[in-house]
């Protein structure tokens, strides 16, 4: 059957120039420039404020229960008081806000009062306040930062670890639940309560492009976390560059459906702040892409129509299970939808397909399926792929204002970026910054990518692993992780969510894998069966042993080959830095942490799936 048309969407129409040097070095620019951008992203709060002042800014919930909204006029005047109080109590730049708390009004209000004050807020993974990981993430972020006040969603649980780490004196501003006792600690209510002062409007005036708003501290994949510098310009010249390409935000206000934490860049930059920007509204989803907390999700998508919706290929591939079953759920989602962006991870070819399929066969046509490329240290919009697509993977073509360098090394090319949008640097670490830059000026993001169309930058690129991931096998040659990884879990159909690359300095490549158990159980048709049952069934290893030979009849060399798989049963734990809190894998701490089943893998124990190479023929 032939393909649907794309729905119609207003996007951005680039023109692309670009140079290449003698060296083999390219230079790819924009020539259409980027447009103008407030000085700080709050005077968009507050021309909202005035222009839509009755406006849903954000909504929250809990459970199925009643939404609890605050409008545009709403947050504004909370902001100020917010902002009133932090100056009061001495916070600045040198002594921040930490924010320990997951997604909420008041996690959001905070943060921009702090901001409208000129003060900057970091918001750290919950994750890194558990007892049970020793603070070991907590205690290298308190090494780089000393705030001025932490806030958390509950006094009573997040106390001990504020104690522990910054001190019984740090001064604790909670949601709820104060902690007995304890003294320096302060309601939300109350602090949301201070009277606004003239303070607060001339520290707002002092602040501008270059004043910090926050630190985000990048998941520590190559090493402790980092904090990353995000300065005003950062933030809003980003929001510029996404207004260009999502035109349509700037005719319709977005409204958007969104569960990813704010400690992150993707949501705590790009999608918090393009719904200030664009006047949009946003609702809290407190569901996740994990088994138990996908029906919030779906709970919440049944109720509001997202016009523009984000998530990671595990949280699609939960959504596509349940849509195919839920006609309600599948009309309310694609009713109003002008746009679907993955991240985080490669998304396999059978969920764009499957994605594909439903929005034609509820719409009559296809919603355009979209992805790019950046990072922290990016704001984090820098590449993005508009143009149809017959499958994932191509990240895109460089925003108004980035300019890109691409460094030939080997078959592939290490990308480089400049730009508004890039970070200054990392707080109070001098060395790290100037490793971070090349004599140019160019991030080094540490991606590599490859033309879609060689030579020629206006197809877009693909990416082709991170370069810090890459290892060689004993022979010599080069494997290229991403791509790699992309390819298994595609070829796996469903089978797993997810694989850790392994075999550097060895004979053969290896694949330490994690399952997709709702398709085992599924598989293995005895819904009574835990989960190391499920994994040790019959028909599970013969369904993924077929899968294997297949993906090895299909690989063209010893870098491109798995020879040897290893279910991995127990969960990847955030609080070891294997797992980033958009759920894509830490390749390398992965491998440090669980050396034991590496070995495992290559001593050929009795759970290890392995294909003969006559089976594999």
């Amino acid at each position: 059957m032939a393909a649907k048309a794309a729905r119609s969407v207003k996007l951005w129409s680039p023109r692309i120039a670009w140079e290449e040097r003698a060296n083999g070095e390219y230079i790819i620019w924009r020539e259409d420039k980027l447009g103008p951008y407030p000085a700080r992203l709050n005077e968009r709060l507050i021309h909202w404020a005035t222009a839509a002042p009755d406006r849903v800014w954000m909504a929250d919930r809990q459970g199925t229960g009643p939404w609890y909204t605050v409008t545009y006029a709403q947050a504004l005047d909370k902001v100020r008081r917010i902002g009133t109080f932090l100056l009061a109590a001495g916070l600045s730049a040198e002594h921040p806000l930490v924010i320990l708390s997951e997604n909420s009004i008041e996690h959001a209000l905070m943060a921009l009062g702090a901001q409208h004050a000129g003060i900057p807020s970091a918001a750290i993974a919950p994750a890194y306040a558990s007892a049970s990981s020793g603070y070991a993430k907590l205690r290298e972020i308190a090494g780089q930062i000393a705030p001025g006040m932490v806030f958390v969603d509950d006094g009573a649980n997040f106390a001990p670890a504020v104690d522990a780490v910054f001190g019984p004196d740090m001064a604790l501003s909670a949601q709820r639940n104060l902690p007995v006792g304890r003294a320096n600690t302060y309601t939300f209510q109350s602090i949301a309560a201070t009277e606004p002062a003239p303070a607060v409007d001339a520290a707002f005036a002092t602040t501008g492009p270059d004043t910090v708003a926050k630190f985000l501290f990048t998941s520590g994949t190559t090493g402790a976390p980092k904090a990353v510098i995000q300065t005003q310009r950062m933030l809003c010249s980003n929001q510029e560059m996404i207004a260009d390409c999502y035109a349509f935000m700037r005719d319709e206000p977005p409204v958007l459906v969104d569960w990813a934490p704010w400690n992150h860049t993707a949501s705590g930059n790009k999608v918090f702040n393009l719904t200030i920007y664009n006047g949009g509204s946003y609702y809290i989803d407190r569901g996740k892409p994990s088994p138990s907390l996908i029906g919030q999700t779906i709970a919440n998508l049944r109720e509001v129509a997202p016009t523009w919706y984000f998530n990671v290929p595990a949280g699609f591939e939960m959504l596509v299970g349940a849509m195919r079953d839920d006609a309600e759920l599948r009309h309310n989602f694609f009713s109003r939808l002008n746009m679907l962006m993955y991240a985080g991870a490669g998304l396999a070819q059978h969920s764009w397909d499957a994605l594909v399929e439903l929005s034609e066969q509820t719409l009559g046509e296809r919603v355009p399926m979209t992805t790019g490329l950046g990072s922290t240290e990016t704001g984090p919009f820098a590449l993005y792929c508009t143009e149809p697509q017959s499958g994932p993977g191509n990240v895109g073509i460089p925003s108004q204002g980035v300019s890109v360098k691409l460094v030939p090394v080997g078959d592939k090319y290490e990308l480089r970026l400049k730009g508004p949008n890039v970070t200054p640097g990392y707080w109070k670490n001098p060395k790290l910054t100037a490793e971070a830059f090349d004599d140019e000026g160019f991030y080094r993001i540490g991606d590599a990518v490859k033309f879609a169309t060689p030579g020629d930058p206006r197809a877009g690129f693909y990416f082709d692993g991170r370069t810090a991931e890459n290892f060689k096998l004993d022979t010599g040659t080069w494997v290229a992780v991403g791509v790699l990884r992309a390819q298994l879990v595609n070829q796996f159909g469903g089978l797993i969510r997810d694989a850790v690359i392994t075999g550097e300095n060895r004979p053969e490549l290896g694949a330490l894998v994690v399952p997709f158990m709702p398709v085992l159980r599924e598989l293995a048709g005895e819904p009574d069966l835990d989960d190391a049952a499920v994994l040790a069934h019959p028909k599970v290893r013969a369904a993924l042993a077929e899968r294997l030979a297949a993906h090895q009849r299909e690989a063209t060399g010893s870098a491109t080959r798995i020879r040897r798989i290893l279910l991995m049963s127990e969960p990847l734990r955030f609080e070891r830095g294997e797992v980033t809190d958009k759920g894509s894998i830490n390749q390398r701490a992965v491998l440090a942490q669980r050396a034991d089943l590496v070995a495992a893998l290559y001593a050929g124990a009795a759970d290890v799936i392995q294909i003969s190479r006559e089976a594999a023929a």
